[in-house]
Order: C-alpha cells, then sequence, then structure tokens
C-alpha cells in the first residue's frame, strides 16, 4: 500500500510531532470513501494523522492524539491541529475549543469538531465549515474544491530512543585533549603537502562559515567569530576564503586548511557556480576571489593561478548540510550536489557530510547532546542525508556549531574534533592512493 503523502511533507508534519514517524492504516481509493471502512482500519488507534487530497492539488488534513470510536461523541484533545501544505511550507490552524476537538460518527471519516470532516456521510467529499472550534481560511485550506480523489490515515509511531549508543563516544576531557594532539601533530605523507585542504560545500544558511569558527573556537580555548556567519535568505559569504586553524592564539597553524565558499543555492545563476567549484577542486582560485556566480573565474584572467601544485588543490570535500532541512532539501538543489558530487568522484577526491543543527532537529538531543547517538530520530536523518547525498553512513558526521553561546561545552567540541579527525582520516586515503600511483612523487596537471 503506497503512501500518496510525499516523503518531503510526511517529514514537515512529523516536525510538529517530535521524533516519530507515520505508518500508512486506511487508503479509502483501496479500502473503500466509507465510515465503516474507515473505522475499521482506524480505531483504537493513536495518535493519528488524517490526510485529505483533491483534484486541485491541495493537501490538507488534521491531527488527534484520541483514539478514534463510533460513540458519537466529542472528544477533548488539546493538541489537535488542521494543516495544509501551500508547496513545502505546512500551515497550521490549533483546535480552539479543546472540549469539541474531534467527533466519534460512524458515517463518516475523520471528523473534527465541526470544522472539518472527510469522507463526510459515506461519501468522497468534504465537509468545511471554518469557525467551528478551528479556524483557517477555506480557500487556503483546500481552495473551496470538496471533491476529495483521496483519503490517508496515518498512525503516529515514536522513534525509539537506545539506551546504548549506536556509535560509541567518550565524552571527558582527557579524550578531548587526545583528539586536539592528533590534529596538531598529524602530518601528511605526501612531503610536499603540508595542510590539508578541505573544501566545504552546502546550501545558504547550513553552518559552512559557522564551522570554521567552531573549529577555531576549540583550539583558541574561547568562542571566537573570525569568519562571517549569521543568518540570511542568500549567501553571506561572498568570496573564496581560506582559513587556517592556529593551535591557540598566536599559535602554529594546524596541519589544516578549511575553504569557504559561496552557499549554493537552487537557482540557476545564483549561488556558487559549478566551474567555480571545478576551480576550486584543481586549485586555480585564489584566496579572497571575490565570487560571481553569472560569471565564472576564466583561465585567462590575471587572477587564475594556472600551475597550482598538489599543495593548492582540494584533498576533501566536505558537505555542510542542515539537519532540520534533509527531509524539505528543494529537487533543485539536490541535482546541485549530485552534480558537484559527480565531479568530485572523477577527480577521485574523498567526500563526507556534516551535518549541523542537530540538537534544533531533535529534542532528545538538545536535552543533552551525548545522546546524538542514542537518537533513532538522527539515526534516520543521517540515513535520509546518506542516500540523497550518495555517501556511505560511515562518512556522515553529526556536529554542534557555536552560534548562540559564549562559553566552550566539552561534548560539543568532541563532536567537531571527531569531524576534523574523519576529514583527515579521508585525506589519508586520499595521499595515499596518491602515492601508490605516483610512488611518492606530485602529481602534475
Amino acid at each position: 500500500m503506497d503512501s500518496r503523502l510525499t516523503r518531503s511533507q510526511q517529514k514537515t508534519i512529523c516536525s510538529q510531532l517530535g521524533s516519530v514517524k507515520l505508518q500508512l492504516l486506511y487508503k479509502a481509493s483501496i479500502h473503500g470513501f466509507t465510515g465503516p471502512a474507515f473505522h475499521q482500519r482506524c480505531d483504537n488507534r493513536c495518535p493519528t494523522v488524517s490526510v485529505g487530497y483533491n483534484a486541485s492539488g491541495y493537501v490538507f488534513g488534521g491531527f488527534t492524539k484520541q483514539l478514534f470510536n463510533q460513540s458519537g461523541q466529542y472528544v477533548y484533545d488539546d493538541q489537535a491541529f488542521l494543516f495544509t501544505f501551500s508547496g513545502e511550507k505546512l500551515l497550521k490552524y490549533p483546535v480552539t475549543t479543546p472540549a469539541n476537538a474531534v467527533r466519534m460518527v460512524n458515517t463518516s471519516g475523520p471528523y473534527f469538531g465541526e470544522a472539518l470532516v472527510l469522507v463526510n456521510g459515506n461519501k468522497a467529499v468534504v465537509h468545511s465549515s471554518p469557525g467551528n472550534y478551528y479556524n483557517f481560511n477555506a480557500a487556503e485550506m483546500h481552495g473551496n474544491d470538496l471533491h476529495l480523489i483521496e483519503c490517508e490515515v496515518y498512525g503516529v509511531e515514536e522513534i525509539p530512543e537506545f539506551e546504548k549508543p549506536w556509535r560509541p563516544v567518550v565524552w571527558d576531557n582527557e579524550k578531548k585533549t587526545e583528539m586536539m594532539d592528533i590534529i596538531k601533530f598529524y602530518c601528511p605523507i605526501i612531503s610536499s603537502v603540508s595542510q590539508v585542504r578541505v573544501l566545504l560545500i552546502g546550501p545558504v544558511g547550513a553552518g559552512k562559515s559557522s564551522f570554521f569558527n567552531s573549529i577555531n573556537s576549540v583550539f583558541r580555548g574561547h568562542v571566537s567569530n573570525q569568519a562571517i556567519a549569521g543568518s540570511s535568505t542568500t549567501s553571506l559569504t561572498t568570496q573564496f576564503r581560506t582559513y587556517s586553524v592556529k593551535a591557540g592564539r598566536g599559535g602554529k597553524p594546524l596541519p589544516i586548511i578549511l575553504c569557504d565558499t559561496m552557499g549554493l543555492e537552487e537557482n540557476t545563476g545564483a549561488g556558487l557556480d559549478m566551474d567555480d567549484i571545478v576551480s576550486i577542486l584543481k586549485g586555480h582560485l585564489p584566496n579572497t576571489y571575490q565570487f560571481n556566480p553569472s560569471a565564472p573565474l576564466h583561465p585567462e584572467a590575471s587572477s587564475y593561478q594556472k600551475s597550482p601544485g598538489l599543495k593548492d588543490k582540494i584533498h576533501c570535500v566536505a558537505y555542510v548540510i542542515d539537519a532540520c532541512k534533509v527531509s524539505i532539501m528543494p529537487a533543485k538543489l539536490e541535482q546541485k550536489l549530485e552534480n558537484i558530487r559527480r565531479k568530485v568522484n572523477l577527480m577521485g577526491i574523498p567526500q563526507l557530510v556534516l551535518m549541523t543543527k542537530v540538537d534544533e532537529a531533535c529534542p532528545f538531543v538538545s536535552q543533552d547532546i551525548r545522546n546524538i547517538y542514542k537518537s533513532g530520530y538522527i539515526e534516520e536523518l543521517m540515513q535520509e542525508v546518506s542516500a540523497r547525498l550518495g555517501v556511505p553512513m560511515s562518512c556522515v558526521v553529526p556536529v554542534k556549531n557555536y552560534s548562540k553561546e559564549f562559553d566552550l561545552d566539552l561534548h560539543c567540541d568532541i563532536l567537531l574534533l571527531t569531524a576534523i579527525i574523519q576529514i583527515l582520516r579521508s585525506a589519508d586515503s586520499y595521499f595515499d592512493e596518491l602515492s601508490d600511483l605516483y610512488s611518492n612523487t606530485e602529481t602534475k596537471e
């Protein structure tokens, strides 16, 4: 039994309900547009999400935590709400009179107050009466098209949180010091390279610049904001910037350079250009190059580095993805990432994913960042981002950047340091390949 509700729409609804998933219970086109068919499949099930679809393309419905039955009575539910989709966005209408949130009627499907009834009177129609215990605009809700082409009801199931983490992590100061030393004393196996160059790529607002600031903060011993970061609908990064992290104030540069780029945007001719990405990968773009989405850097330009060495090229690509937006990633943006991944694959450069804002995506993790690998929801998000970007789960690393904090947090530091160590291990594999192919000599263009 296939769901008509898209995966993206399911995730958007679930984001309103916590760490949950939806299980399809009733589908009117299969089981029948009747009250008895609905009650046979859905009675004594809760919580539920009911969804109607009309020929005008509207997707709308309601949520209740109460059990369905055929008593004819109203049921109290202070958490009930109606909803409709406007594109990818969910518009939500909370119950105004909880005592009349849901009514149990044997000749109809899901019955929300007197405001919205799906499969009304054993017919493929909607009863709509805004203001009767729910306030909504009828044209906004369903376009005043009251004929149903489908009705579905989903059971809402909690995703269990694990007692034991599915990735073991040591969360103490000794481990943090050990990891910092691993990074400080790392040395690439190819003598001509002293620092691993990592290209950060991701949508606007995913946290690329914040990731550099956060790593810098860990080694500085306090929260710092060297790279421009913040909230905006367009990229705050307009230049190609290479950032070398130092071991403390005035300390030696660490063996890693984080290369920050303009954010990716879904529209053509906006955000980071594919040709500029290729030039960065090959080491042709100079530091502080000013991006121009409509005109990538031309090989004949004076600032174009014509003969870069291996030390100038990218040794690892890290895609920075907002955990809260994994499931609602626009198709055009996903296609851009796919095109980039193919280019990077052809060049043999290792790739991994930094999944940011995990605390915002999961309340269980928000309570304690150490729950990161106990959260079934985070595991599902990591599986999804792995599938969408075509990288193994082992190459998906969740992190929490510093954005609003004044002080460092040990557990955030350990996640951030884990990400850097995974990046260095990926770069090591790249250098090993080059060493085997070219007998420890530097590659040439």
